[in-house]
């Protein structure tokens, strides 16, 4: 382990020098004053800080800066905030001891010291640094373990929140969702819509080209679905099978019935084949369905009453859209 002696004797670096090489700590540096020990730990310029330094001796009595104050300013960087200082000083004042701890020293060791008083408190500081690496490691590897459970378990949110076909919001999200936009509404006093769409003659489209241009029929109908709710508060979500549910928040009735109105324009454009529908083509009955949530309905009772007005639809032709409000 490295340790760094900082003190302006070169009698007592020597003398410290040669007991500790004599214990086997053959890894040191010294340093004549505080500009030098600043200097090596790269505290006094660009370069970056020294981190190879395991303990720091720190005589207090040197010139230009003494070891108090040199002790404060390697203790506030953070690269050196655990680095254990033990003082080595002939002064052993109740103020110097004071100052000493104030400033970040672990230790205080009066001079002329007893080498064997040295060596244990050195030891004992290394095992405590030792032991404080140990656990900001563990606890490091614990931090990213959490994130990296945090970040899936959000990943399974979101997965757990999607329709595995459509990727887009699945009946379970679209309860939840509706459930909360109801209560703000209730708040708020802003109304809530909602578009209930359903594929026509999807029964006779996946009899005539199978269940797997059934599911991409369906991927194309989701996706623009989900282009329609493009602002923040709104949804698009797979409600079952062939059905699908727009939500909007404070959108007048004009502006959901000319958005459900563009959707059927935009799939017709598409021109998905489908020679079993007098249309040629897949097209959708919709429902355009509003409320002002309050406290005495709930948010099924505009999906229910959606899901009935999708048979006006149905009945009058499809391919089509028809209005309902709950205040009617």
């Amino acid at each position: 382990m490295s340790i760094l002696l900082v003190d302006d004797s070169q009698d007592s670096r020597n003398l410290t020098k040669t007991f500790l090489k004599g214990e086997g700590y053959g890894e040191m540096v010294c340093c004549a004053s505080a500009a030098e020990a600043l200097d090596f730990l790269g505290l006094s310029g660009a370069i970056l800080p020294n981190k190879d330094v395991e303990l720091i001796l720190m005589d207090i009595m040197m010139p230009v800066m003494d070891g108090i104050e040199l002790t404060t300013i390697i203790k506030k960087n953070e690269s050196f905030s655990d680095l254990p200082v033990i003082i080595l000083t002939a002064r052993d004042t109740v103020e110097d001891l004071q100052l000493a701890f104030a400033a970040g020293a672990m230790d205080y060791i009066k001079k002329p010291f007893n080498k064997y008083e040295l060596i244990v408190r050195i030891r004992s500081a290394l095992r405590l640094k030792h032991e404080t690496d140990m656990r900001k490691a563990r606890e490091k590897e614990l931090t990213a373990a959490l994130h990296q459970l945090e970040a899936a378990n959000s990943i399974l949110e979101t997965l757990s929140s999607l329709d595995g076909l459509t990727n887009i919001a699945n009946s379970r999200f679209l309860d939840g969702f509706l459930d909360k936009e109801w209560r703000r509404g209730i708040r708020s006093g802003i109304s809530l819509a909602v578009i209930m769409a359903d594929v026509d003659h999807f029964k006779l489209y996946n009899d005539t080209y199978g269940h797997q241009m059934g599911d991409e029929a369906l991927k194309e109908v989701a996706a623009i679905l989900k282009k329609s709710a493009h602002r923040p508060g709104d949804l698009a979500a797979r409600y079952g099978g062939e059905e699908f549910v727009v939500v909007l928040q404070d959108t007048s009735i004009e502006s959901v019935i000319k958005l459900a109105t563009k959707i059927n324009v935009d799939l017709f454009s598409r021109r998905i084949p489908h020679a079993a529908s007098s249309f040629g083509f897949v097209t959708l009955s919709m429902c355009v369905s509003t409320a002002v949530p309050t406290a005495n309905s709930w948010p099924g009772e505009l999906i229910s009453q959606a899901d009935k007005a999708l048979y006006k639809a149905k009945k009058n032709g499809r391919n089509r859209v028809e209005y309902y409000a709950m205040t009617d």
